[in-house]
């Protein structure tokens, strides 16, 4: 069984967590990103461990606003490279991670805003020679540089594992929770901006981004041998009970029902 967080044993350990942009999913508002915020608080609780945080982006007023929701859980000091939006920052936080040596690197699985694809962790790790793990549930203890962790597993399982450090992790919502952020020491807690260089995302500049739409309803697909069953499965009445019969009605009165069911499906638009 995995040890508590509170005994989790990881003195000396130097640990660095690099925290995004977060975007709710109702409000679209900016804050900060619950991954990465349970990466915080996963370094947070490991006892004896020395924590920095890294965010490599636009600085302005809403990201500012989202980054001190870090500040807010008991962080003194955040560390922005400053970099051009659609920036890479592969290299800037290459070069940082080089420079400030953390033995132990955190972060959220992917992104909420932006590309989101979940492929910076293991860029880095390609770039600095380090080992990820993906999917970090916990942290046990750390010895003679060799630290032994929880891997969330599907269906709730956990695997123990041995990776020698430094490395690189990214936790999920398999993560304990984060605490709430503090109006006090988010607003008392000094965001450091230091302005890099900056390379463009060649590949993103291309792209053209837009808003998602709710996609239509995929049919139902039905898997037979024998035309006898098909034609049964497609004729079966639905279980939900919210049907329509329409009797001795004109061809124009059924057409426009049709065409009503399809629109209130997302077949058409």
């Amino acid at each position: 069984m995995p040890l508590n967080a509170e005994s989790s044993n990881a003195s000396g350990l130097d640990v660095a967590v690099l925290v995004s942009i977060g975007r709710h999913p109702l409000t679209a508002r900016t804050r900060r990103a619950d991954q990465d915020a349970r990466a915080v608080e996963m370094a947070l609780s490991l006892k004896g461990a020395s924590v920095s945080l890294m965010h490599a982006g636009q600085h302005d007023s809403n990201n500012e606003e989202a980054i001190r929701g870090y500040l807010g859980m008991g962080i003194e000091e955040i560390r922005l490279l400053e970099q051009m939006p659609q920036a890479d920052v592969v290299p800037v936080l290459t070069d940082a991670l080089r420079t400030s040596t953390p033995q132990l690197v955190l972060t959220g699985t992917r992104a909420e805003t932006g590309e989101g694809s979940g492929i910076l962790p293991y860029l880095l790790a390609e770039a600095l020679g380090w080992p990820v793990i993906n999917g970090l549930a916990a942290v046990e203890k750390v010895e003679k540089g060799v630290a032994t962790v929880l891997q969330a597993l599907p269906r709730g399982k956990r695997r123990r594992l041995r990776v020698r450090l430094p490395a690189i992790a990214t936790v999920d919502t398999s993560a304990p929770a984060a605490r709430q952020s503090a109006f006090g020491p988010a607003r008392r807690g000094e965001l450091e901006v230091l302005p890099h260089a900056s390379e463009a995302d060649a590949p993103l500049t291309e792209w053209q981004i837009q808003p998602a739409r709710k996609r239509p309803k995929r049919l139902k697909v039905i898997k037979s041998s024998s035309a006898r069953d098909r034609f049964k499965a497609a004729a079966a009445k639905a279980d939900g009970g919210g049907g329509q019969t329409l009797t001795d009605v004109t061809p124009e009165q059924g057409a426009e029902a049709i065409f009503k069911l399809l629109r209130e499906e997302g077949v058409l638009r």
